[in-house]
């Protein structure tokens, strides 16, 4: 059983950073493309940032920039650093595995990240 369990989030003053981390277990992790989603309230879930099994990346152009998405496959874990955070990035963030064996896509929990102005 696929499991993506995420750490990091919490509250930030504008302009600060934050971490988030998200550890999976339960997959051949490299075999996966990893993500970060967002969805605040009222807002349909949208994509932050993508890297690949191969290490490729794409980011949402409103966070192109200030965020940097990156994957550890000897720990199985990918993080998402977030730089010059403002307001509007306060969404509740989750990390996703598309396995690409299965065309399965597995969700974490998701963690909380607020922007104070």
């Amino acid at each position: 059983q696929v499991q993506l369990v995420e750490s990091g989030g919490g509250l930030v003053q504008a302009g600060g950073s934050l971490r988030l981390s998200c550890a999976a277990s339960g997959t051949t992790f490299s075999d996966n493309d990893m993500g970060w989603y967002r969805q605040a309230p009222g807002k349909q879930r949208e994509l932050v940032a993508l890297i690949t099994s191969g290490g490729s990346t794409n980011y949402a152009v409103s966070v192109k920039g200030r965020f940097t998405i990156s994957r550890d496959n000897a720990k199985n874990t990918v993080s998402l650093q977030m730089n010059s955070l403002k307001p509007e990035d306060t969404a509740v963030y989750y990390c996703s595995a598309y396995q690409i064996s299965t065309g399965v896509n597995f969700w974490g929990q998701g963690t909380q990240v607020t922007v104070s102005s």
